[in-house]
């Protein structure tokens, strides 16, 4: 699999995967301008995507998502209180309510449940041959019924949205600072390490920490924070990286 987070942050987020068969999108936020430069840096076209999968629908989700049905024709994978929420997709045919697990050409996908202030959130894994990929952001938790299933895969897509004091101290009004704190909010720098040093194992390659807050975080403390907590568990890791707001990553290729 190819890997490269196009967009991630409270604007807009999308993530391509691309496999021999199948050209995927993880949320399809910002707008179709973005997508279309940042698709074409990875020599790829907006026509091209087979799948959109859907974490949630919250605007920096899905911004780009009714311009993407109406020139293209994506299947569109949701859960099923998702497909309520977007009322634009009454009349569109292309649709898959998750459930479980999903098996397309060449990729299996297993699919979780998530804790956000959205009607309904999921997190997803990826595999492709020996390959696998976790994606999850938007989440104030990460149920430990699903820790087997997460475990040793080959690159990690984890939230890592704010230093908590950061988040704190900072301008937010309280109840703000409560709901991106609370169970249905975000992942903690803090969380987020603790969680990738439960599920990372041998197999594992690469770390982007995603969906960091403008505000309330920094690319260096949230590398520090997981860092710090790897060493206290006596896990070395170096592969470590910082999906941004407004460019690519590099291509991963897993």
């Amino acid at each position: 699999m190819l890997v490269s987070v196009l967009a991630s942050g409270s604007k807009g987020n999308s993530t391509l995967i691309k496999t021999d068969k199948l050209n995927i999108l993880v949320d399809a936020g910002m707008n179709m301008k973005y997508l279309t430069q940042k698709l074409k840096e990875l020599d790829t076209k907006p026509e091209d995507i087979n799948y959109i999968f859907l974490t949630h629908t919250h605007k920096d989700h899905i911004g780009a998502l009714e311009s993407f049905i109406k020139k293209y024709n994506p299947v569109i994978c949701m859960g099923a209180k998702m497909f309520m929420d977007l009322k634009y997709l009454n009349e569109y045919e292309d649709i898959i309510i998750l459930v479980d697990e999903l098996e397309l050409e060449d990729i299996h996908v297993d699919i979780i449940n998530t804790s956000h202030d959205a009607s309904e959130s999921k997190g997803y894994i990826f595999s492709n041959n020996n390959s696998s990929l976790v994606y999850i952001t938007d989440t104030g938790y990460i149920n430990n019924k699903y820790f087997d299933k997460l475990r040793n895969k080959t690159m990690y897509i984890m939230e890592s949205n704010h230093d908590v004091e950061m988040l704190m101290h900072g301008s937010y009004p309280t109840w703000l600072k409560q709901r991106v704190f609370g169970d249905k909010g975000h992942l903690s720098n803090n969380a987020s390490s603790l969680y990738l040093s439960k599920l990372i194992g041998e197999n594992t390659n690469y770390i982007i920490l995603a969906h960091l807050s403008h505000e309330n975080n920094t690319e260096d403390i949230a590398i520090a924070t997981l860092k710090d907590t790897l060493n206290e568990y006596n896990i070395e890791f170096n592969n470590i990286y910082v999906a941004k707001q407004n460019e690519k990553t590099e291509n991963f290729i897993i």
